[in-house]
C-alpha cells in the first residue's frame, strides 16, 4: 500500500553510480558484450560492468512483478535499477487523476526489492509548468510502497520549469529534478532532492569511451562534488547554487546520442570516480 509523500530528509550515504539506458541493443554485441555471450545473459553481464541501469522499456509497457523479480535475480548485490514510469501516466492531461495508475505501476516495480533505485517521471516537451496540477501530482508520489522506501526524480522538458517556483515546490516535496545535459532540452542543475539524477546526452561515435578524457574527468569531478554534498557552480542553474550540505547518492546515466558508446562511457566514468 502506498504512503502519501512528505518532505524528505536528506540522506548521507553518498554513493556514485554510473550506467546507461537499457541493456538490450544490437550494436552493443561485439562492442560492449563479448561475441560469444548469449542474449539472455546480457543483463547478467552488463550489471557487473556498471553499477546501475535505467530501465526505459517500462515507459511503453509495465511488466508484471515476476519480470521485475527475474531482473533483480540476475544482478549482483549492490546493483540498482532506476525505473522510468509509464507514458500513460506522465502523458495524462490531468496528472492529479493518476493516483490509481501510479499505484498499479509501483505494484510491479517493487518486485525489484533492494535493486530498486529512483523512479523516473519524464514529461514531454509540451508539458508546461502548471503549479496546481504539478503539486497535486507530486502529492501522489509515495515515500513507501509495498514495504520499500522510494525516491522520485522528475525530468522536465519545457522551459517554463526553469522557474524558482518549480524549484521551491520540488524541494518542499523532496523530489529530485533531473539534470539533463542535452542541446535539445532545458538543462539546469539546481538541486531539489536528497539525491542527484543526471542524464548525459552528448556521447560521440568517434570517441571510444563516448566522451573525450577531459570531459569524463570533468564529470567525475562533478559527481564527486555532488557526492560530498556540493552543488557545482560551473553547471547551469536557475537560482544560486546551494550551500554545501550532507552527502548525496548520485546516479549518472549516459542516454541517447551515440548510443553504441554509452556503456563504455559509463564504465569509464565509474572508474574515474573510484580512482578520485
Amino acid at each position: 500500500m502506498a504512503t502519501r509523500r512528505s518532505p524528505a530528509t536528506p540522506r548521507a550515504s553518498g554513493h556514485v553510480r554510473t550506467g546507461m539506458g537499457g541493456w538490450t541493443y544490437v550494436p552493443w554485441r561485439g562492442l560492449f558484450y563479448p561475441d560469444d555471450l548469449v542474449q539472455k545473459r546480457e543483463l547478467e553481464y552488463a550489471s557487473r560492468q556498471v553499477s546501475t541501469i535505467e530501465i526505459n522499456g517500462t515507459y511503453y509497457r509495465s511488466p508484471g512483478i515476476d519480470i521485475y523479480r527475474r531482473w533483480a535475480a540476475e544482478t549482483p548485490d549492490g546493483f540498482v535499477f532506476s525505473v522510468k514510469a509509464p507514458r500513460h501516466i506522465v502523458q495524462s492531461r490531468a496528472l492529479a487523476g493518476t493516483g490509481e495508475r501510479i499505484g498499479r505501476f509501483l505494484d510491479g516495480a517493487v518486485g525489484l526489492g533492494d535493486r530498486l533505485g529512483p523512479v523516473l517521471w519524464q514529461f514531454l516537451p509540451t508539458r508546461r509548468f502548471d503549479p496546481d496540477d504539478m503539486t497535486a501530482f507530486l502529492d501522489l508520489l509515495p515515500d513507501r510502497h509495498g514495504g520499500l522506501a522510494l525516491r522520485h526524480a522528475v525530468e522536465v522538458r519545457h522551459d517554463s520549469f526553469m522557474d524558482p517556483a518549480w524549484l521551491a515546490l520540488a524541494r518542499q516535496r523532496g523530489v529530485a529534478t533531473v539534470f539533463t545535459d542535452s542541446p535539445d532540452h532545458p538543462s539546469f542543475a539546481d538541486l531539489t532532492g536528497p539525491f542527484v539524477y543526471a542524464r548525459l546526452m552528448r556521447s560521440r561515435a568517434k570517441e571510444t569511451n563516448g566522451y573525450p578524457a577531459r570531459e569524463l574527468k570533468a564529470w567525475a569531478s562533478h559527481a564527486s562534488d555532488w557526492q560530498a554534498g556540493g552543488d557545482p557552480t560551473d553547471l547551469p542553474h536557475v537560482c544560486e547554487a546551494l550551500a554545501p550540505g550532507p552527502g548525496r547518492d548520485v546516479f549518472v546515466y549516459f542516454i541517447s546520442a551515440a548510443k553504441e558508446r554509452n556503456p563504455a562511457a559509463a564504465v569509464a566514468l565509474g572508474k574515474r570516480v573510484e580512482d578520485a
